[in-house]
């Protein structure tokens, strides 16, 4: 049995479900994570119909904004620090583009821890190329041989977690990015106690 893709939509729905999912990222930003839908429909100049008939709930808006914010801003460093001779500045290029857009959509990753739309599943979206330039990396020597892949998930938590602690447009995370790589730096490296099975929150990264 297989099961038919969605039918894209028409031009009309398509840009209306831009506008709405857009202004959802604008109004989280401006009035905090408990903003309400009907505030985003009309910021989208969309009636409540419109939006509801495109996102019954806010999890599920919620999920499009996050899923808009890493295609326009994860996505092209991706594949940007993939194509880059040098695995140690590809990895910097990721998490750079992680902590600059968790920091601009800030209240939309607490609107949506707070709707019960973060899952594991995204982070799997980021976590391959963060594995694949770090391997890259310790084979170029250029980080140290004894990081796993189950630190980088953990490295991206606390980095996150930062945000919590300061203004997320003030770039503070920047002084805590660079702790950390000087931290992966194989010069003066001292042996790491043994790494533990991975137990993975649902918002470890998006």
């Amino acid at each position: 049995m297989t099961t038919e893709a969605p039918k894209p939509l028409r031009a009309d729905a398509a840009r209306n479900f831009d506008k709405i999912v857009r202004a959802a990222r604008e109004i989280y930003a401006e009035r905090g994570p408990e903003a309400q839908l009907d505030e985003i429909a009309r910021h989208a100049g969309v009636g409540n119909a419109t939006l509801y008939r495109h996102f019954p709930d806010k999890t599920v808006l919620v999920r499009a904004a996050l899923d808009q914010a890493f295609a326009e801003e994860i996505a092209p460093a991706i594949e940007q620090a993939l194509s880059d001779d040098d695995p140690r500045r590809g990895l910097v290029t990721v998490l750079e583009a992680t902590l600059s857009m968790a920091a601009r959509e800030h209240n939309t990753l607490a609107a949506a821890r707070n709707a019960g739309a973060m899952t594991a599943e995204a982070g799997t979206r980021s976590l391959e190329s963060l594995t694949l330039l770090a391997r890259r990396a310790q084979q170029a020597g250029l980080i140290r041989a004894d990081l796993v892949p189950d630190d980088l998930p953990r490295i991206v938590v606390m980095l996150l977690g930062l945000l919590w602690t300061m203004d997320p447009q003030s770039d503070g995370w920047r002084r805590y990015l660079s702790l950390i790589l000087d931290a992966l730096a194989p010069d003066a490296a001292t042996p790491l106690p043994a790494a533990v099975p991975l137990q993975q929150p649902d918002n470890w990264l998006l």
